[in-house]
């Protein structure tokens, strides 16, 4: 009697495993194999700095092996692109951030992803705003020296981005009509490509995340010369907000959050989302990767959204265009 009871219950179990998507995955001891994280910029900017300390933490302290694969290009959509075309099995990650799924539907009409239908969000990892940063050599020491030299001179100044229709780019572009100035945009492939010509002064100034900046800041090549938050950020709290300097109300932040094809097993999304939530929460990566963060699937998904709306109107409003 005991053993049909046992043999029925496994028959069950084997039933539901198949029955329920992600179940047999997580018998299986996921992941059993190499992990690829996408990271749709080139090495040394602040989304695959943000990358690969969470690679490293899920490698070193879980035994996961997760491999770094640098997919730059078009602002960060050629990576989401092969990201949404990978096979839903929890064997690639992308790293999405704002620009790519929040900004680029409305600056992008051909875009060959769904933000939402072609995603499963797993969860935020990193929320920061931008720094506004020139050459340390620079005379211009503050957004009204900033605003004076482009009213000065429209359209003379320099204005580097890490790239065409990432949140960079676009706030640069919405100080610009908040401001009344004129500055010339300059977008190029990548943080590592766009900082010799800051530093050097042939690019007038930069906006990038802090997380790309702060070394150049550290080391004296850059100045800070704001940052796009609302209130200041602890790491340089002699940093003025944009706000602060004549602009109430400005206030543009960038997010990094953890994706996975749609159609990725539950499971699979509920075990990479309990193993990074932990990884965030270790002290030395809460260090470097400071901000409030949303962790949840549900509500990365509504942040998404609503960053989506918020970005489409500031684009509609100013006459933003994808050069």
């Amino acid at each position: 009697m005991n053993r049909r009871i046992a043999r029925a219950a496994t028959a069950a179990l084997a039933t539901l495993a198949f029955a329920i998507p992600g179940l047999a995955f997580a018998q299986a001891g996921y992941p059993d194999k190499p992990v690829r994280l996408i990271v749709p910029f080139p090495p040394g900017g602040g989304t695959d700095i943000i990358s690969r300390i969470v690679a490293d933490k899920l490698s070193t302290t879980l035994g996961w092996k997760v491999v770094v694969e640098n997919k730059a290009g078009a602002g960060g959509t050629l990576g989401l692109d092969a990201a949404a075309k990978s096979k839903a099995d929890g064997y690639t990650l992308v790293m999405a951030q704002t620009s790519n799924l929040s900004i680029a539907p409305s600056l992008m009409p051909g875009l060959p992803y769904d933000p939402v239908k072609n995603f499963t969000p797993v969860t935020l990892v990193d929320a920061a705003p931008l720094a506004i940063t020139v050459g340390a050599s620079s005379p211009i020491k503050s957004m009204a020296d900033l605003v004076a030299a482009a009213k000065a001179a429209p359209g003379k100044l320099l204005f580097a981005s890490p790239g065409n229709s990432t949140v960079a780019h676009l706030t640069g572009e919405y100080f610009q009509k908040v401001a009344g100035i004129k500055y010339t945009h300059v977008p190029y492939k990548g943080t590592a490509q766009a900082l010799p010509d800051v530093i050097s002064g042939r690019a007038s100034f930069y906006v990038a995340s802090l997380e790309s900046a702060m070394p150049q800041v550290k080391a004296g090549q850059l100045r800070a010369i704001a940052v796009t938050s609302a209130k200041r950020v602890a790491q340089w709290p002699d940093v003025p907000t944009v706000a602060e300097s004549g602009y109430p109300g400005f206030e543009a932040i960038t997010w990094f959050g953890i994706a996975v094809p749609a159609g990725t097993p539950d499971a699979i999304v509920a075990r990479l989302n309990a193993e990074i939530t932990k990884v965030l929460a270790m002290p030395d990566v809460k260090e470097r990767l400071g901000g409030e963060l949303t962790t949840g699937p549900a509500a990365f998904t509504a942040l998404i959204k609503s960053d989506h709306d918020k970005w489409a109107g500031v684009i509609k409003e100013a006459g933003i265009k994808t050069q």
